[in-house]
């Protein structure tokens, strides 16, 4: 029987009421697993509810009490890495090793948040005049949400709600409903390591539950993270209804590859960077602009290694790559590398006719090599989301900065030399949020953070690190003036020589 992946509310399972459900498939396999309810506006609002009745007591809890929670949150976070992975690879796809990756980027935030006493601390200045006083602090917002995508299904909640109950937030979270049960065992370990309920509640959904977030009044801010165009419109409706927004959308990210780079190195990185998860990332590399005359031997060195990856269900030891989320998003990456060609690429690498043996019905597809794409190729323009490397020739490093900084977006990018001054002036002159320097995904640690530049961002805000932090906080400035203890009306003895 089908199981249900139902909604998250005060701290209990909460069975759907709508009557709606989504399908959730097994991409290995091809076949629906799992239902997941799909929440209506009342829903939406019994979990807000819920988080707002909380804040009441979490709000104004101790850092103590909410460390403390913290650090038990993230034992039991390692003790059930492979439980949250084997969820991850059953209804995403991904191998095993890149779930167990994604589960430790997201302990990563877990551990910023355990020491968030420091990162909450306020400024003073004394005596800025005759016995006044002013003081700078950081206060919770109330009730925030959080709406996250499909391909990090652990990993990207995971930037988002620990910070926002450090900082004494109370959370909603709306996973992708694509791959919905990693979150909920989220929220279940909260609850086992002391997190009151209410603090943490998920509600599984589409547009209808996203919507209501958006227009709802007691949530104070929105964290999303998601395509281009979702981000835009979150940004717009969330900031139109009066909320904290930081929108992260898609990207097309590029790796300048210099004549002088190792070029075993420089293939090694594009292969990991473009296949990896199934190319379902938004810092995948998917386009590799090659200077001078490397481009022939990069791209040989690339095809001989991309045709060794092993491709097979996420639950096989043996697997390198994973199938594709849905049978519907194979088809529309498969559609631009079948494209390809008559817009005037060549295809090194076809993967578009894979199959595993044993798996027919998965949502195969194998790894694509493009070669000598041009910049108003369909493959070159959209975000693909899949395994397909583009490889685009120029003939100086100006012309593959002026390239890559023509694009609309902006999140990451990378450059391969053994050139220290190309190197700086590469991370100084592109456009671009996050760059690596001989490093092909430069997803920056927990204390950095994370967010592009361009149509990859939309708000203020990057996520997690210090950008983090002050989204999820507001800043007060308090200034005081007390009179002097001498000057004590008659009649009231401090102790103090009297002025007078």
């Amino acid at each position: 029987m089908t199981k249900t992946v139902n909604h998250w509310i005060g701290g209990k399972t909460v069975e759907g009421t709508s009557g709606q459900y989504g399908p959730v498939t097994d991409p290995a396999t091809g076949a629906v697993t799992t239902r997941v309810a799909l929440a209506s506006v009342e829903e939406v609002d019994a979990a807000v509810a819920a988080a707002t009745a909380a804040y009441a007591t979490w709000g104004t809890s101790s850092l103590a009490q909410r460390t403390t929670v913290l650090f038990r949150y993230r034992a039991l976070l390692d003790a059930h890495r492979d439980d949250i992975a084997a969820l991850i690879t059953a209804e995403h796809g991904k191998v095993h090793s890149d779930a167990l990756g994604e589960v430790a980027r997201g302990l990563e935030i877990v551990e910023l948040a355990c020491g968030i006493t420091t990162q909450l601390k306020g400024e003073l200045s004394t005596q800025v005049s005759n016995r006044v006083d002013v003081s700078s602090i950081r206060q919770s917002l109330g009730v925030v949400a959080g709406i996250t995508p499909f391909n990090f299904p652990a990993m990207v909640p995971m930037w988002m709600f620990p910070l926002a109950i450090a900082c004494g937030n109370t959370f909603v979270l709306k996973p992708s409903e694509k791959d919905p049960s990693a979150a909920n065992l989220l929220a279940e370990l909260a609850s086992e390591a002391g997190l009151p309920d209410g603090v943490l509640n998920v509600v599984h959904g589409d547009k209808v539950a996203v919507d209501a977030l958006l227009a709802h009044p007691d949530v104070a801010a929105v964290s999303f993270v998601g395509s281009t165009p979702i981000a835009r419109y979150i940004h717009a409706t969330a900031s139109a209804n009066g909320k904290r927004v930081q929108a992260l959308g898609g990207a097309k990210n590029h790796m300048l590859v210099l004549p002088d780079a190792d070029l075993d190195a420089a293939a090694d990185a594009a292969v990991s960077a473009a296949y990896g998860s199934a190319g379902e990332r938004c810092m995948a590399i998917s386009a590799v602009v090659a200077v001078g005359a490397i481009g022939d031997e990069l791209v040989a060195k690339i095809r001989e290694r991309a045709e060794k990856i092993k491709i097979g269900p996420g639950n096989d030891p043996a697997s390198e790559m994973g199938p594709l989320i849905t049978a519907a998003h194979r088809d529309k990456v498969a559609s631009y590398v079948t494209g390809a060609a008559a817009q005037g690429a060549e295809v090194v690498l076809d993967g578009t006719g894979h199959t595993v043996e044993g798996f027919e019905d998965g949502h195969w597809i194998g790894l694509s090599l493009l070669d000598k794409v041009s910049t108003d190729s369909d493959a070159y323009k959209d975000e693909i989301f899949g395994p397909v490397l583009c490889v685009l020739r120029v003939d100086t490093y100006e012309d593959g900065v002026a390239l890559m900084n023509a694009s609309p977006f902006g999140n990451g990018t990378a450059i391969f030399t053994r050139d220290g001054g190309a190197a700086r002036r590469f991370q100084l002159e592109v456009e671009a949020g996050m760059v690596g320097v001989n490093v092909p995904i430069p997803v920056p640690v927990g204390y950095h953070s994370f967010g592009g530049w361009k149509d990859s961002l939309f708000g203020d805000h990057h996520i997690y690190g210090n950008d983090g932090v002050h989204f999820y906080t507001r800043g007060k400035v308090v200034t005081t003036r007390w009179p002097d203890p001498a000057d004590a009306p008659a009649g009231v003895d401090l102790g103090f020589p009297r002025n007078h």
